[in-house]
């Protein structure tokens, strides 16, 4: 199946989709009147996408009192999810985007080179979603360090 890569941008409604979760099926429509921040990262157990996912855990109470949906996506298996989840007690969907196509929707299913090898995958990437179901912010490249606080208060200010 081919992926339509285009670049989801503030201000712009965000790209529809329905992927399985942990905690079943989610279809991003059925979420509206709530802030959904979606964050996509490249794998399951990996040193940054682990630091990722635990301070989201750590901060969720902040999101939920923000009437917040946080929903991670990645291309691993519901599996692999549901280890990562046990592992470190994530308290949040992880969705599993297998071939990658809600990620292209997103624009940020890329070409990797890492130490000369080409593959595809997802770059680490945020979307903070209104309650109509517009883009409001967007951070790519993100770096771990710091990201998940600097979210609260973009969601706080969405709630007024």
């Amino acid at each position: 199946m081919k992926t339509q890569m285009m670049d989801a941008m503030v201000g712009h409604e965000a790209p529809e989709f329905t992927l399985p979760g942990t905690d079943g099926p989610v279809t991003l429509n059925n979420l509206r009147g709530r802030v959904v921040v979606l964050y996509f990262y490249p794998r399951d157990n990996t040193p940054g996408c682990t630091t990722e996912a635990c301070d989201f855990r750590d901060d969720i109470r902040e999101f939920r009192n923000l009437n917040a949906e946080v929903l991670g996506v990645s291309t691993d298996t519901l599996a692999s999810h549901q280890k990562f989840i046990a592992k470190y007690q994530l308290s949040f969907p992880l969705l599993s985007d297998e071939g990658g196509e809600v990620a292209a929707q997103y624009g940020v299913y890329k070409e990797k080179n890492l130490y000369g090898k080409v593959t595809m995958g997802i770059e680490r990437s945020t979307f903070i979603i209104d309650q109509k179901g517009i883009i409001r912010h967007v951070f790519r490249k993100v770096k771990v360090m710091g990201h998940v606080e600097q979210l609260i208060p973009l969601v706080s200010d969405l709630q007024a």
